[in-house]
């Protein structure tokens, strides 16, 4: 969630949904003092990657999705482990651990579908998120990608 907080903060702060890439970078390091100007341009990255953000062909960063549906605590600072990639199986089991389900037992549960199934950890851990209902659609797409080389 903090990833979400981190890229809601500058739209939220600007009254938008799209701002131009210097300007998204300039509020996150300059204005809040949270990254350095190379650490919010990775997290442009990663935002992008999890289909957080958009870049349109004006070079403005948009996004995907409603930043005031974000709560953005006060005094909230984001943690540099946003900045990193998560696997598949990562973000299958944050999706389950947002749906309320605790981290241990959405990894058990991941762990076990595996031996059942004969199937990847990632496979299993997207299944155990369908058996509950919980949307995981775009990590399901990754781990069906990496099953057939389209990584």
């Amino acid at each position: 969630m903090s990833l979400e907080a981190a890229v809601a903060a500058p739209f939220r702060g600007a009254g938008t949904d799209r701002m131009g890439e210097g300007e998204f970078v300039v509020a996150l390091s300059l204005d809040r003092e949270w990254f350095s100007p190379d650490q919010a341009k990775r997290l442009i990255d990663v935002a992008t990657g999890r289909g957080l953000l958009s870049r349109a062909d004006d070079g403005a960063v948009v996004a995907e999705f409603d930043p005031y549906e974000v709560a953005v605590p006060d005094g909230f600072v984001p943690d540099e482990s946003v900045l990193r990639e998560q696997s598949t199986f990562e973000r299958a089991v944050d999706a389950l651990v947002a749906s309320g389900m605790e981290k241990q037992e959405a990894v058990a549960a991941a762990n076990e579908r595996q031996r059942d199934r004969g199937v990847t950890l990632e496979t299993a851990a997207v299944l155990v998120a369908r058996e509950r209902g919980v949307g995981v659609d775009d990590v399901a797409a990754d781990a069906r990608a990496s099953l057939v080389g389209e990584e």
